[in-house]
């Protein structure tokens, strides 16, 4: 494990105490890491709105992405699990859950997923969602990165609470429900852009998330924008 750069994460969640920082980014990056670190085939994020409804937020590629949505219209799956009970689920070996989950096994199977850890992203007794990690082959998972993956889902949390003004009784801040609204836009503009350019999803929102960067914009903006035409964004999309 790369421990510079396990250190340089910690430090990068962190430093999004700040009053204005790109949520959508922000998540993306912890499923990145999760990844690039913890040796996860994949992770997504899936966090509550105001009403207590999972939503995907992040996903490390389009193919967890769709099977994250795919267990939310289904209604079940070792992430719903975990959010609702607040605590850990481990699984191994899907094949072992067919009757407990015989949709969501099915598409993992699809998918190319044979085990998956799904960890609460928790602050006291607030949940807040789900930081989920897949593996290709089924087998034990190494609980030094399961233990490293649960403190980056909390320092994520306290990141994303911190914000929330002292007297809302509901689970996430106003600032959340923008990302919410926000990631409806990024999805759009990645259809647009895959289209245009001939490229699939996970191109797309990588030169998305490029050009945000590198212009030092926020990823909704650049979105906004890119739908409905109304900034050049040269180099993106030409």
């Amino acid at each position: 494990m790369n421990q510079q750069l396990l250190a340089k994460t910690f430090v990068e969640l962190a430093d999004n105490l700040v009053a204005d920082f790109d949520l959508i980014d922000f998540l993306r990056l912890l499923t990145d890491r999760c990844v690039g670190l913890l040796g996860a085939s994949a992770a997504g994020v899936l966090l509550a709105d105001r009403d207590g409804e999972l939503r995907v937020m992040a996903a490390s590629d389009e193919q967890v992405r769709l099977l994250e949505l795919f267990q939310l219209q289904n209604d079940e799956g070792p992430c719903l699990e975990c959010f609702r009970t607040g605590t850990l689920v481990i699984v191994p070996d899907l094949t072992r859950k067919v009757d407990r989950w015989p949709r969501f096994v099915m598409a993992a199977h699809r998918s190319g997923f044979g085990a998956v850890q799904a960890l609460p992203m928790r602050l006291r007794d607030e949940t807040v969602g789900a930081l989920n990690l897949f593996g290709i082959a089924p087998g034990p998972f190494d609980p030094l990165a399961t233990h490293i993956a649960q403190a980056l889902a909390d320092v994520a949390t306290i990141s994303l609470l911190q914000q929330r003004t002292a007297h809302r009784s509901t689970v996430l801040n106003e600032q959340l429900q923008t990302a919410l609204n926000s990631r409806v836009l990024i999805e759009q503009a990645k259809g647009k852009l895959a289209e245009r350019q001939g490229i699939d999803m996970e191109q797309a929102f990588s030169a998305l998330r490029g050009y945000a960067r590198s212009h030092n914009r926020r990823l909704a903006d650049v979105a906004r924008a890119f739908i409905d035409d109304s900034d050049p964004l040269p180099g993106l999309g030409s």
